[in-house]
């Protein structure tokens, strides 16, 4: 049974009871226990007691009253039973006034231990009344079930009835208000995992709207507006929902006049929020993008616990709006090189990911253009002319290529292409670089290899597809430098050997399984040994040889040819020492450098610590020096070979006329000798262009007075030929295979003792 009250603010005001509470006292029809209620905002207020007087003046007492600002509306339950049935059904009740005794002397205390632990009513305040005098629950109960306080019925005057129900719906709101709080902090911490788990400006604000709603209990409607920090960009509407949802991608000028407009611009402008009668904006502060404002239509105004929530739900938007920020920010660096602004590996292999599956993707090919030498490049001249050498490029294709190829960069110096059609673009690539590009106003030639493969070979990823084209270019690479190379599942394989190989020398050089033999290099005329030249060979635990030409490369390309190359010289020099101490007056070590070796800047001081460790002279040492050497910049090799050359270290140039031969190399390289190829050697007496390159070579070094050595000299004609060429020295099978340093030791003996170095 319930009975209402309600109080007019226009009535005469009585005094206020004990503890001075703000009642008001109006007057109103006589007081019945199921008069109408005159404001539906009231406090509802439970009454439990089996005596129907007690509900009488309880009625009676609180009738058109006024307790903080809301009338009271009463509900009666004449036993503890019934007390139950209504509490289960209706939770909104902010008091309860219990009798103690009902049905059983424990009746009142049992209907609390159901408020409390099964009804699950923490909120509830409980007001304990008796009409037994003497009678009171323990202090431990009162304390244990939250009983707000316990009260005597013969002492509930009105005026303290009055004070304790006022007590008591303090006590409800406040606790209300820090469960309402506790809700909507546990609803802005939900909401705060759903707005990280969003991606990019637009999820966000879609996000903030959907939050909002949630916070409210209300529907989603509104809108939400950005606009830059730097004041630059209009204002744009990046969510709507509800009547605004037709709205989202426009500008907020496309509202026109609507009063929306209005309030958002003002709180961009003050940089505040705005709460109003029936509308809200919210404004949400970023660091150095955008800021945020969100229009909220409302149908009644918010509550200051409520506008304090959302100002806190606002700090935290503010937050992961610059968070926001910075995670694109960042976003950006994993998917673009920054350098070249281009898409980078990462975007690469999801991009060619999208393309799996698709039939429309069969017409598809990825290649890797990479610049040879390109590390070269960044030693000589420098990381950032390095760039601009690939900037320079990058923008040769950029011109050259159709618009619908994809770029990226997928390494220091490798761009991947990736398009379809490729019979109409990827031909056409080396004419990209055909012709020198410019950097920095100065002409620069760029060589480029390129591997590519075609979307049958992507196998179903793109990390695979980028896999397959990079195996491509290191198959041209090895095979067709400067060529356009396509994939092939042969050269899956080949890789594979590569690198397995290049394991294998890794361990072969830690378990010393490489070792060197030395090839004499005889004075042509005389016979007498000039020289030796060290060579590097490699052989299995089961004897098996490696032959140099299948893993001198591989180092090469590896760089392990840097480690080797010092490994060579520090045991050329000690071996030369070793044969001195022998009594073999052996003149000179020649040792291979490759161009690797020359690019490293420490390459001067190995040499020198090799000579003065073995205490050696510079004259006792020669460098062999490659084409590849050569074709270094002027700038770093020609300094550096000048300098060795003072010193006193020989220097020769190998395998002359077998790679970009150029005159210019003889006229401004410090030299000591040119070698033939033994390619060539090994044609003389027939007529081809090779034996003729070999006699024009030596013809070449007598007009540079540069003392010429043939290699590969097998037999006694192309010995007794070369020497009528007027070539100075040579080595060969004819005069000693390579050999070991205790063979060597045994020739040296029997060339000098039988009587064969002399003339004939």
């Amino acid at each position: 049974m319930t009975s209402s009250a309600n109080a007019s603010t226009s009535a005469p005001s009585a005094p206020a009871p004990e503890g001075d509470a703000p009642l008001t006292f109006v007057d109103c029809p006589a007081p019945s226990p199921a008069a109408p209620a005159c404001n539906a905002n009231t406090w509802r207020v439970l009454v439990v007691d089996d005596d129907d007087d007690v509900h009488v003046a309880t009625a009676f007492a609180l009738d058109y009253v006024e307790i903080l600002g809301r009338g009271v509306r009463l509900t009666h339950a004449r036993s503890a039973q019934e007390a139950r049935e209504i509490l289960l059904r209706e939770r909104d009740f902010a008091v309860v006034l219990l009798d103690v005794v009902m049905e059983t002397t424990d009746a009142g205390l049992q209907l609390v231990h159901f408020i409390r632990e099964t009804a699950g009513l923490s909120a509830l305040r409980i007001v304990l009344r008796t009409g037994q005098p003497g009678y009171a629950p323990e202090q431990q109960t009162l304390e244990q079930y939250d009983i707000n306080d316990y009260k005597a019925k013969s002492e509930l005057t009105r005026p303290r009835l009055l004070a304790t129900i006022t007590a008591a719906v303090r006590s409800y709101q406040q606790i209300r208000s820090i469960e309402m709080s506790r809700r909507g902090l546990q609803r802005i911490i939900d909401a705060s995992a759903d707005l990280l788990a969003r991606h990019g400006l637009r999820a966000f604000a879609d996000g903030v709207l959907t939050q909002l709603a949630a916070l409210l209990d209300t529907e989603p409607e509104g809108l939400v507006c950005a606009h830059a920090c730097n004041g630059q960009a209009p204002y744009t509407v990046l969510a709507a929902a509800g009547v605004y949802a037709d709205l989202i991608g426009q500008p907020l000028d496309a509202l026109g006049d609507h009063p929306s407009v209005q309030r958002l611009m003002r709180a961009m402008q003050q940089r505040r929020s705005l709460y109003l009668p029936q509308e809200t904006v919210l404004f949400v502060q970023g660091q150095d993008a955008i800021d945020l404002a969100v229009y909220l239509p409302l149908a009644h105004h918010l509550e200051p616990d409520t506008q304090r929530l959302i100002d806190v739900f606002c700090l935290n938007l503010s937050a992961y709006l610059r968070n926001l920020s910075l995670i694109e920010r960042l976003q950006q660096l994993a998917y673009r090189d920054a350098r070249l602004e281009l898409p980078n590996r990462t975007w690469l292999v999801e991009r060619i990911g999208q393309l799996v599956g698709d039939d429309r993707a069969g017409g598809y090919a990825l290649a890797i253009v990479d610049i040879d030498d390109f590390s070269g490049i960044n030693e000589l001249m420098g990381h950032e002319f390095a760039d601009d050498v690939l900037q320079a490029l990058i923008e040769r294709l950029r011109a050259s290529l159709p618009t619908y190829v994809e770029m990226a960069r997928v390494s220091g110096d490798g761009l991947a292409l990736l398009g379809p059609q490729r019979e109409r673009w990827l031909p056409t690539l080396p004419l990209a670089w055909q012709n020198p590009v410019r950097v920095r106003g100065q002409p620069f030639q760029i060589r480029a290899t390129v591997g590519w493969v075609n979307a049958e070979d992507f196998e179903q990823s793109g990390m695979h597809a980028i896999k397959n084209a990079a195996t491509a270019l290191k198959d041209a690479k090895r095979h067709a430098r400067g060529g356009v190379v396509q994939y092939a599942r042969t050269m899956s394989v080949r890789s594979r050997h590569h690198a397995e190989l290049l394991d294998r020398l890794h361990h072969a050089f830690h378990e010393h399984e490489l070792f060197l033999v030395y090839q004499p290099q005889v004075d042509l005329v005389t016979r007498a040994v000039i020289g030796a030249e060290a060579l590097l060979r490699w052989r299995r635990p089961d004897g098996q040889l490696i032959p140099p030409d299948t893993f001198i490369p591989v180092a090469e390309q590896s760089g392990l040819i840097d480690a080797l190359g010092a490994w060579v010289m520090q045991q050329a020099c000690a071996d030369l020492r070793s044969l001195h101490q022998q009594g073999i007056g052996l003149p000179r070590v020649a040792v291979n450098v490759s161009a690797v070796q020359f690019r490293s800047p420490c390459l001067l001081e190995r040499i020198q610590q090799a000579l003065q460790r073995h205490e050696l002279s510079a004259h006792h040492l020669e460098l062999e020096i490659t084409e590849s050497v050569a074709m270094l910049s002027d700038a770093q090799v020609e300094p550096l070979l000048r300098q060795m050359r003072g010193m006193g270290i020989g220097i020769a140039l190998d395998d002359f006329g077998t790679g970009y031969s150029s005159l210019a190399y003889l006229e401004r390289l410090p030299l000591d000798r040119i070698k033939i190829d033994r390619g060539f050697v090994q044609q003389l007496g027939q007529n081809t262009h090779g034996a003729r390159i070999a006699e024009v070579i030596i013809e070449l070094g007598q007009r540079l007075q540069l003392p010429v050595l043939a290699e590969g000299i097998e037999d006694e004609a192309s010995w007794r030929q070369l020497r009528e060429m007027g070539c100075q020295a040579g080595q060969g099978y004819w005069f000693s295979p390579p050999m070991p340093l205790s063979a060597l030791v045994t020739w040296w003996q029997h060339w000098h003792e039988s009587g064969i170095a002399r003339a004939d």
